[in-house]
């Protein structure tokens, strides 16, 4: 199966000025064996409230702020896009008795958008950091061997896209305005008025749904056009599972949401307490950073845990 990434951008402040996100408390220290039970049928945000995220993988020190999450399609490897670079975590469905460890790979960057396009085979941006011999910006960056080189496509020392999302060769990015190419290097400019926290892409690529400010807006042309989703919940993540029209999306309290109708309504399906920061999701399970542990679930988000 195909995987594909969202970014989660790092400007939920701009989401907390907007008044649609209450900044969360700090990391409280690592608990084992937490596991966190959804109130699916409470409403959003209930009990979630100021209540910092102890459950899955704790993440180093070092990552700081993370920014993106994915799954490498042909090892499984959970892929964690922070600001000092990319960490990769163990396979949750691996069959060896591996310690569930992350490692750092390749230089530093400060990889604000990121997104998975194949095993090994991902794109990114952001920002050089410490002795990286990069420009600042990246603009649009690529790494064919699971990120331990990247290599400039585009935009370099132009663009800094804090979200991307891609779709087979269609890449959607937003780095002060959102724009597409198909070749990693030709952008074509979209909607004009759309300032993109996260990206979801439908398969074809016609179908695109953004978090903003205004709430989620969607796009049924590939991105010319957006309107506003009525009725819909104050997400800051979205992603869309590869072969058909089910997106799921993270609420800025953390409450978790799926769509079956290619983002046009919501439905919510559980939360995880704290700071949402990043969301992976797939057939088979949702991955959420929050509060500098990567969590997943197997339950379409009722529940969450460590793996």
């Amino acid at each position: 199966m195909r995987s594909r990434t969202r970014t989660h951008t790092r400007t939920l402040s701009v989401l907390a000025a907007a008044g649609l996100l209450a900044v969360t408390a700090a990391c409280a220290e690592p608990e084992e064996s937490v596991h966190a039970q959804a109130g699916a049928d409470g409403p959003a945000g209930a009990d979630t409230e100021g209540v910092a995220n102890t459950v899955g993988v704790p993440l180093p020190e070092e990552a700081q702020h993370v920014h993106g999450v994915g799954v490498d399609p042909g090892s499984g490897k959970v892929l964690v896009a922070s600001h000092a670079g990319l960490f990769t975590v163990p396979a949750p469905d691996r069959l060896t008795r591996e310690a569930t460890v992350p490692a750092h790979v390749g230089p530093a960057i400060d990889l604000m958008g990121f997104t998975v396009q194949g095993p090994d085979h991902y794109l990114a941006s952001g920002h050089p950091q410490g002795d990286t011999d990069m420009p600042d910006p990246v603009g649009l960056i690529e790494t064919r061997d699971g990120g331990r080189n990247w290599e400039a496509l585009s935009l370099a020392g132009e663009s800094d896209f804090h979200a991307l999302a891609s779709a087979g060769d269609l890449v959607v990015g937003f780095d002060g305005a959102l724009r597409s190419t198909e070749d990693g290097v030709n952008w074509r400019d979209l909607a004009p008025d759309v300032e993109a926290f996260d990206l979801a892409v439908s398969d074809d690529g016609s179908t695109v749904v953004a978090t903003t400010g205004r709430g989620p807006v969607r796009s049924a042309d590939g991105g010319a056009a957006f309107v506003v989703v009525a009725d819909a919940p104050p997400l800051a993540l979205v992603d869309w599972v590869p072969g058909g029209e089910t997106v799921f999306g993270v609420a800025v309290d953390g409450g978790v949401y799926r769509s079956t109708d290619a983002g046009d309504t919501w439905e919510r399906t559980g939360e995880l307490p704290g700071n949402p920061e990043a969301l992976h999701a797939d057939e088979g399970q949702l991955i959420v950073v929050a509060d500098h542990h990567a969590a997943r679930s197997t339950d379409e988000g009722a529940t969450f845990d460590a793996w």
